[in-house]
Parts: structure tokens; sequence; C-alpha cells
């Protein structure tokens, strides 16, 4: 069955060596000796004012959520991998460093572009477009339209690059994709393991 896979022995990155805001996040500090001295005040916020009122004014159109490159890694770096029971992100497919998130070209718009490139894991990868396909269709559905979403593979790791890149650009072929349900089916799966 591994004579079927392209590479039948990919480099496996460790989890605990993956990016993720997730291991960041402030632990629990021990308690200390003087801790117990120092009172606890309550909330300082408005008592009069709801919990309801201060979320709607948060939920206005000029406010906006900021999205940042980690936050698209971390949509797009649990997506299996179409060939191996492994994620894109452990086997370096994805990578932080690859995911730029670019300004509106002009003053006007309001549109920002996230560019994604894929790194195959060999250079003859026949997966390649299936998997931007899959990192596409992550992100359009994730991200909020204000973003355009653009999936490349990485120059020099791939022999079919150009071509790929052609059809991962073009909506007509990436729609048209869409509606071939085989290609769904394995797309979907792919999705299934997206946290």
């Amino acid at each position: 069955m591994d004579a079927d896979k392209d590479n039948a022995n990919p480099t496996i990155i460790n989890p605990s060596d993956l990016p993720s805001r997730r291991r960041s996040a402030p632990t629990a500090k021990r308690p200390g000796i003087f801790d117990a001295l120092a009172p606890a005040y309550p909330s300082l916020a408005d008592p009069l004012s709801s919990p309801e009122a201060s979320s709607d004014s948060a939920s206005s159109d000029e406010e906006r959520e900021e999205i940042d490159e980690q936050e698209v890694y971390d949509l797009i770096s649990t997506i299996s991998d179409p060939e191996h029971p492994l994620s894109l992100g452990s086997l370096g497919v994805v990578k932080l460093d690859d995911i730029l998130i670019l300004p509106p070209t002009s003053p006007r718009s309001r549109i920002s572009t996230v560019r994604v490139l894929i790194t195959p894991t060999t250079s003859a990868c026949s997966l390649t477009t299936v998997i931007g396909l899959g990192v596409k269709v992550r992100l359009v559905n994730a991200l909020p339209p204000r973003f355009r979403v653009d999936v490349r593979i990485k120059e020099g790791t791939s022999r079919t690059a150009d071509e790929v890149n052609k059809q991962l650009g073009d909506k007509e072929r990436v729609a048209a994709a869409m509606e071939n349900k085989s290609l769904v089916n394995v797309v979907n799966t792919m999705l299934a393991t997206c946290e």
C-alpha cells in the first residue's frame, strides 16, 4: 500500500514543536505566601450597565476582529493530509512563516488578502492541487468576507507549481472542482479533522 503513495516516509514534525497560540496562554500562577494578604475586589465595571449593552457596542460595523497569521495557521494546520493520517501542520506542508496577511491594495478597498504558501512533502506530489483546494476551501469558509484567499505552492518545492498555482488562482476552475463529487468527498474528509 505504501508503494502507491508519493511519499511513503514523510518527515513528521513533533506536535510540541508546532506554533500554537494555545500553548502560550498564561498558566495559573502558584499561590505565593503574600497572596492571602492582598484584598480581592469585585469587578469595577459599571454596575448599572448590562453585559448585553457592552456586547452590542462591540459588534458595530466599524470594529473588526483582527485576524493574524497565527489564527490563519490554527485554522489550516489541523487539515488532514489526503495521503497520510497526519495533519498538514505536522507534515510541514503549511508553516506559520509562509502565511502573509496583506493590507488592502487601495485606500478605498476594505478587502485584505490572506496568502498561504504550501510546501509539498515531495517535489513530485500528485495531490498538491487537492491539498491547495482543501486549504482554500477551509479559509474561504472560516474567514470573514473582507478577506481574499490566495493559496499558492511555494516556489521551488514542486515540479507542477506553475500549473497548480494557475488552477488555484482561477475562481472558475475552483468552482468546477467543487462540483466534482469525488473531489468534494476528499476535501470534506480532509476538513473533518479541523478544530
